[in-house]
């Protein structure tokens, strides 16, 4: 699990795929409902996750992913369904958002956190810039005063793509290696964050692969789909 550079009040993780209970296919911590492990495991996992940082699984607060832009302001915990990010002012409700190649992205303002789910749809119509802007409306602050966590996800190193999705992203964004067109989406992000106004310094990126690393990270790609998932985890703690 990653954890560091959160500021103050703030608790801030990326899960990876090591520990938990889970068996073959989805061995060991998966995190992901949508899965067909057992839910038993999957409700575990989800509890060791969330005691290990301190926080109550009774909290947790997640979305439902639909792979578009909506962002939800969470007052109480539970499933969101109709969204993709999640924002909340409200000490001690843990925002989660799970992935298996799609990147999960924190956001830390003073008395906010959000977290959101960003896969190439996403990215490519605007979820880091909307998600941020949710913030800064709810925090009352600018851009400038905002910190965002870029977790895991697939990087250009495997992500291969074709026209239709290239077509859909800045050229600085994509790369050629080995003769195929490969998409970044952190850089595609870093971009939306850095022209909405986010200081470079505020932006802290794990820099893992979900595909390159198949004994630290679920990757839907790599695994053709069967395959668990990790979390990008985010909590205001009331200490600041």
């Amino acid at each position: 699990m990653w954890r560091g550079g959160a500021p103050a009040g703030v608790t801030a993780a990326f899960t990876t795929r090591q520990g938990g209970v889970s068996l073959a296919p989805y061995h060991g911590l998966n995190l992901g409902r949508s899965t067909p492990d057992t839910p038993d495991a999957i409700e575990t996992n989800r509890a060791l996750v969330l005691r290990a940082v301190g926080l109550v699984p009774e909290m947790l607060a997640t979305a439902g992913q639909i792979h578009g832009t909506a962002v939800t302001r969470v007052t109480a915990p539970g499933l969101h369904r109709e969204c993709d990010a999640l924002v909340t002012r409200e000490a001690g409700i843990a925002l989660a958002v799970s992935a298996a190649d799609c990147m999960p992205i924190l956001y830390a303002a003073p008395g906010v956190v959000a977290a959101a789910h960003s896969g190439w749809r996403g990215t490519a119509d605007g979820i880091p810039r909307v998600t941020l802007a949710a913030v800064c409306d709810l925090a009352g602050v600018s851009p400038s005063q905002v910190t965002v966590f870029l977790g895991p996800c697939i990087r250009s190193c495997c992500y291969e793509v074709g026209p239709e999705v290239a077509g859909r992203f800045p050229l600085e964004s994509l790369v050629w290696i080995e003769g195929s067109r490969r998409l970044s989406i952190p850089c595609a992000v870093t971009r939306q964050l850095s022209e909405a106004g986010v200081r470079p310094e505020r932006i802290h990126d794990t820099g893992a692969c979900t595909a390159c690393e198949p004994a630290w990270y679920f990757s839907h790609r790599r695994d053709r789909g069967v395959t668990g998932r990790q979390w990008g985890l985010i909590a205001l703690t009331g200490a600041a």
